[in-house]
């Protein structure tokens, strides 16, 4: 049997998790909490222009011998940016630990950010942004916290604009980094077949002479708080529509009966109850569903569909039926086990996943300091009670306090 999660400390501050996974690959994941809310006003796209730039040049090594050392082994490097956080990771064999090891320290570690590889990325970026405005379905998600959380940074753009992007430099990476990049906000998770010993070893080995910036980055959400609808006339074949309502942050306990009712509401399953009943019954929309992204501070709860223009006014009004269902109605004894083993099977189908195991390990460090097991959370998540998803349906999903954005056809 393998052991439970351990949890270590570097010389320099750093803190560990080692996660014992029987498998013959293995996935490293450093989490940072910088993400493009930690941006200063002129930086918008920055946290993402760093994540794409750690890859183009270290004090040694050129893009194409960063980009190579894995692929040569059949292994992944890659990363991404949140409003929040910037993760780098890797999945290899785990003969490969070392190589592996070593090639994220020093693309954390030892990147120079060459001005010309900075230029050409530039123009990547905006072809990026470019074609999330080709694709409205996926725009709008973007423009949707944009709404929710106006006069906050959290609720710009990840990716910035064509201008802010060409008004990025090498100074204002190291700016960002030397205010963002701090021991408690960076931790390092390792998933695989090893003992802890030699994960330690290595972790000092490669990370534990990293000089940090000193603590004392914060910041904390400051939007207005007005519900606002807004109806946007975009040239397309259908209506995109989206409804949804800020929530408490990832460390309110509120934030675990929201969760299950947003499982139960518009989840990944194909017997949620809104595609049941919007796009069975009645065969409005082809894409429909809810999620919640959680932040330090604040969340929100959202709704996204799109269908025939025809159909947008009935369909937002089956939406908010379906919302009123759990203000007006408690989810039967039956009905809130269902719901309860539907949300942990897929929880525990997800921990099937390596990298995700490792990713997950490292943001529970980041966010709450520890890792617990799946047992652990799937307890919290059995102790909820009917009761809780009605009183956090009707504290936070009501109709007055509700945003909407509409892609409307032209």
């Amino acid at each position: 049997m393998m052991k439970e999660t351990a949890v270590f400390e570097l010389a320099n501050g750093l803190q560990c998790a080692f996660v014992p996974k029987k498998s013959t690959v293995a996935h490293i994941a450093v989490a940072i909490r910088a993400g493009s809310r930690d941006e200063l006003e002129h930086q918008q796209g920055l946290a993402h222009f760093i994540e794409h730039n750690l890859f183009k040049g270290t004090t040694k090594r050129k893009a194409y011998h960063i980009l190579s050392r894995l692929d040569d082994v059949g292994g992944e490097l890659n990363a991404y940016t949140t409003k929040e956080e910037t993760i780098i990771h890797a999945s290899f064999l785990k003969a490969d630990m070392r190589r592996a090891m070593e090639l994220l320290s020093d693309v954390m570690v030892q990147s120079t950010f060459p001005e010309r590889e900075l230029e050409k990325e530039k123009d990547v970026i905006k072809d990026e942004i470019y074609s999330y405005k080709d694709s409205p379905s996926e725009q709008i998600f973007d423009d949707f916290e944009d709404l929710i959380f106006a006069g906050d940074p959290l609720g710009r753009n990840i990716l910035g604009t064509p201008d802010s992007v060409d008004g990025l430099g090498r100074e204002d990476i190291l700016e960002f980094i030397g205010r963002t990049y701090s021991a408690e906000r960076i931790k390092i998770s390792i998933s695989g077949a090893f003992t802890r010993e030699r994960v330690e070893r290595m972790c000092g080995e490669f990370f534990g002479h990293w000089q940090l910036a000193p603590n004392g980055w914060t910041n904390s959400f400051q939007g207005n708080s007005t519900p606002t609808k807004r109806i946007d006339p975009v040239a397309q074949f259908q209506d995109h529509y989206m409804i949804g309502w800020r929530t408490p942050g990832i460390h309110d306990e509120n934030r675990r009966p929201l969760l299950l009712l947003n499982n139960i509401l518009g989840g990944p399953a194909m017997n949620s109850r809104l595609g049941l009943n919007i796009r069975e019954k009645h065969g409005i929309a082809y894409n429909i569903e809810s999620y919640m992204n959680l932040y330090s501070d604040i969340g929100m709860l959202g709704i996204y569909l799109g269908c025939d223009s025809s159909q947008t006014a009935k369909a937002s009004h089956l939406v908010m039926k379906e919302v009123e269902k759990f203000q007006q109605k408690k989810l039967g004894t039956l009905q809130l086990s269902k719901a309860k083993n539907q949300f942990l099977g897929q929880m525990a189908l997800s921990e099937e996943n390596g990298l995700n195991t490792a990713i997950g390990a490292a943001r529970a460090l980041l966010h709450f300091g520890k890792v617990n097991s799946f047992e652990g959370v799937a307890e919290k998540i059995r102790s909820i009670s009917a009761e809780e998803v009605m009183d956090a349906a009707n504290d936070y999903l009501t109709a007055e306090s509700a945003y909407e954005l509409v892609y409307k056809k032209i």
